[in-house]
């Protein structure tokens, strides 16, 4: 007769063999439509030609995401529901006094992407670098630059650059990335800090100018444009993507997924989704992953209390 931790090792390790049985639930915690929905479609259809078993996109939208954390963190821990959320996941036990789960419910599978912000101007605004628009805002006692709301990356990005450089500019929030960019069009806001992926078209179009990326090194996809890392070392803000489970799903299905996941990333479909949008193909191991939201909880964690931003 098996001992008790035999029989659990027994059965993690059947679990991991016949996994998936059944459909498994992939909550997506944005709207239907959108940037972060188009990719998490890509990867269920990867997913359940890779597994043989459907990956069934769940739209779990809103409270920055904390909703479709929250299902996945309060979901049995067998590995069929699955997250796909971003970076606002680190962010979150931050900038909400009371959340109902707690980050450490959740299991890290992979970081897939990351999606650099840009730091972009209107081109009424008489600044074609950062060392002219630091000079500028200094000179003006501070610029206002939008963002998709407190906490959000670009918020977070903006507090950032006044910190490392001295200038003071002023954060205009807005609901959501559309109206953000009509505002930056608009030159409703002297300064923006969309994602690559939003300012994009935009920059190409020449109706706002980009002055750097928030990668560390410059991006194919926007030549010329310097990284701010050159002028500050080591500065770096993404807005990145990743997957996760429910805590306590057995380590072998857990190993599985991330491995599987990984591989995914090696398809032409994900690849040039991310790439033509202005991301980075990532992909690492539930452990790297791991560590990657320990060094973000602390760095965003740090620049919400210098912002003061709190969210209901």
């Amino acid at each position: 007769m098996l001992g008790g931790v035999a029989a659990l090792a027994l059965a993690a390790s059947v679990s991991a063999q016949t996994y998936p049985t059944k459909p498994v639930r992939l909550v997506v915690s944005a709207a239907p439509g959108g940037a972060n929905d188009v990719l998490g479609r890509i990867y269920a259809k990867q997913l359940s030609e890779v597994f043989g078993k459907p990956f069934v996109v769940d739209n779990r939208a809103g409270a920055a995401g904390n909703v479709g954390a929250e299902t996945v963190a309060h979901a049995p821990p067998d590995g069929y529901t699955i997250l796909y959320c971003t970076a606002a996941v680190v962010v979150a036990p931050s900038l909400f006094p009371k959340l109902s789960y707690q980050l450490r419910e959740l299991a890290p599978l992979s970081q897939v992407s990351k999606f650099p912000m840009a730091i972009t101007v209107h081109p009424t605004v008489p600044a074609t670098t950062i060392a002219e628009l630091i000079a500028l805002s200094k000179k003006r006692g501070g610029l206002t630059y939008g963002s998709t709301g407190p906490g959000s990356m670009n918020h977070l990005t903006g507090v950032l650059l006044n910190n490392v450089s001295g200038m003071e500019n002023v954060h205009v929030p807005y609901k959501g990335a559309g109206p953000l960019m009509i505002a930056a069009l608009s030159n409703e806001v002297a300064m923006g800090t969309p994602t690559v992926f939003s300012a994009l078209p935009h920059v190409r179009s020449g109706k706002v100018r980009a002055l750097a990326v928030t990668s560390l090194k410059p991006m194919a996809v926007m030549p010329g444009v310097p990284a701010l890392a050159s002028t500050f070392p080591g500065f770096e803000t993404t807005q990145w993507h990743g997957y996760f489970t429910t805590a306590g799903t057995p380590a072998p299905v857990i190993a599985l997924l991330g491995t599987e996941i990984v591989k995914a990333l090696n398809t032409p479909a994900l690849r040039d989704a991310v790439e033509n949008g202005g991301g980075e193909v990532v992909g690492t191991t539930p452990q790297e992953f791991a560590g990657v939201i320990k060094q973000d909880f602390a760095k965003y964690a740090k620049l919400v209390k210098i912002s003061g931003a709190k969210a209901d």
